[in-house]
């Protein structure tokens, strides 16, 4: 096993593409129709003075990463700036390193001081996270190999530094044994104002893009199995939306998985209980009940992992995703009955695989497979940032992660054609074209990308059109 390159972050650049929605997406109450994607391309210098330049790409959703009511759509972009803008100050000022060990010399220190700016954790941890993929991105390419193969073959250099609890652990020998898969189901996610037959759509709203647009034509066009359902954190209006969801699931579907997602609207585990006893007296609900495979972030961040969850959690296992905000969060959740945590690359790719060590340990210790990690989307668009969330999911094994996306726009909205011409060429096997568009490529279900596994860097063999953006 080859000993990790030392590098260091000697350049850092932020760029933006808008992206518009087809239809507005729902976190909780909020309602979004538009937001920036925001593209991070850095150069990286080796021990040796060899340089190599690297992308990585992440949607600056709004109402999501901070809820606070008081800030507007632009405001929450303006914080994800903020925390990118950090991220590179701090990165940039340190010495050679490992590629994990730039990111755990910086990782404190980032927090302390995003958080001296008033930023949430979980914002913080969006622009670490971002800039930490390009690194990752230059350094592989650097090296010619995959993030996967890079990975396995310890070239990040990734040790129990932020995790502690982790000493003990073979780490190197557990990243040795992953085998990412190319191919996974993909998790059809049913938001709050999703419309669900053809009859929810009025005359003026239906749209003329060849996308499925309701959840009856979207199992017609993709033959998803797995679902992830939204919920409101109002136990009676929640019921009476899994009824309508599900009167849809059952006629159309033999056998489906599903999650609920509850976006931290319950108030309390009270209120969560609640709703899942209303669940588990409606005898039309016994199919879903039965495709139940966990609950993700019902109760709100403020309170989420403030006491025991543990009265919902014997009804269902509970994830944590929104109060995810740094890498001891994991192990707090634990304490309280939490199951599980989402994997997503705007929280951190070294995150991921950590708790994903830590679900593996946790597991040989009490002898089952009570705790997980599953794989999550943020509204990921085609090009860089699908794709290295894609390597990052195959990673932690999660064999289905809900994807979207590409259901909220159409294709690689605002890429030009080249680029995605760009993209339908080199990883063909997870695109295909359609109006004019590179669009996600979902067939029985699944989405296949054994091209994006073994490109040089971290999941695109595609470098974006620079000049098609705007510099941020």
């Amino acid at each position: 096993m080859s000993e990790a390159p030392r590098v260091r972050l000697v350049e850092a650049e932020i760029f933006e593409r808008p992206v518009d929605f087809r239809f507005p997406f729902r976190f909780g109450a909020a309602r979004v129709e538009r937001a920036p994607q925001a593209f991070v391309r850095v150069r990286i210098v080796d021990q040796s003075g060899r340089s190599s330049a690297g992308w990585a790409a992440e949607m600056m959703m709004p109402k999501w990463f901070d809820k606070s009511p008081s800030l507007s759509p632009d405001d929450n972009v303006g914080q994800l700036r903020t925390s990118l803008r950090l991220a590179i100050q701090g990165l940039k000022s340190l010495s050679l390193n490992t590629a994990f060990g730039l990111h755990a010399a910086a990782e404190a220190d980032h927090h302390r001081i995003a958080a001296k700016e008033g930023l949430p954790a979980l914002v913080a941890s969006y622009g670490l996270a971002l800039v930490d993929r390009a690194i990752i991105d230059a350094l592989c390419r650097l090296e010619a190999t995959s993030a996967a193969a890079a990975v396995r073959n310890d070239l990040l250099g990734i040790t129990d530094a932020t995790a502690p609890d982790l000493a003990g652990f073979d780490l190197p020998g557990f990243l040795s044994r992953l085998e990412p898969s190319p191919r996974l189901a993909v998790r059809h996610t049913i938001g709050l104002a999703d419309a669900l037959t053809a009859a929810d759509v009025e005359p003026a709203q239906r749209l003329e893009d060849g996308l499925p647009q309701t959840l009856e034509e979207v199992i017609a066009a993709y033959g998803h199995r797995y679902f992830k359902i939204k919920v409101s954190g109002r136990p009676e209006q929640d019921v009476e939306r899994l009824l309508a969801v599900t009167a849809v699931l059952d006629r159309a579907i033999g056998d489906y998985r599903a999650t609920l997602d509850g976006n931290e609207q319950f108030e309390s585990a009270d209120v969560a209980v609640d709703f899942l006893e209303r669940v588990q007296r409606e005898p039309r609900l016994a199919r879903l009940r039965h495709s139940l495979l966990f609950f993700e972030q019902p109760i709100a961040r403020a309170e989420a992992l403030s006491r025991s969850v543990a009265a919902v959690s014997e009804r269902i296992p509970l994830e944590v995703d929104e109060s995810d905000g740094d890498v001891g969060a994991f192990l707090r959740a634990r304490e309280l009955g939490y199951a599980g945590i989402s994997s997503k690359s705007c929280k951190g790719f070294y995150r991921s695989l950590l708790n994903r060590a830590r679900v593996e340990k946790w597991n040989s210790e009490v002898g089952s497979s009570r705790y997980f990690v599953s794989a999550e989307d943020l509204t990921t668009q085609g090009g860089i940032g699908l794709q290295q969330d894609l390597v990052l999911a195959a990673l932690v094994g999660a064999g289905h992660i809900e994807r979207n996306g590409h259901h909220y726009v159409d294709g690689m909205a605002g890429a030009p054609a080249s680029e995605q011409a760009a993209y339908l060429a080199a990883h063909g096997d997870l695109y295909e074209s359609g109006n004019g568009r590179a669009r996600l490529a979902i067939r029985a279900g699944e989405i296949s990308f054994a091209s994006v596994l073994k490109a040089a860097g971290l999941g695109s063999a595609v470098e974006p059109d620079w000049a098609a953006m705007l510099c941020s």
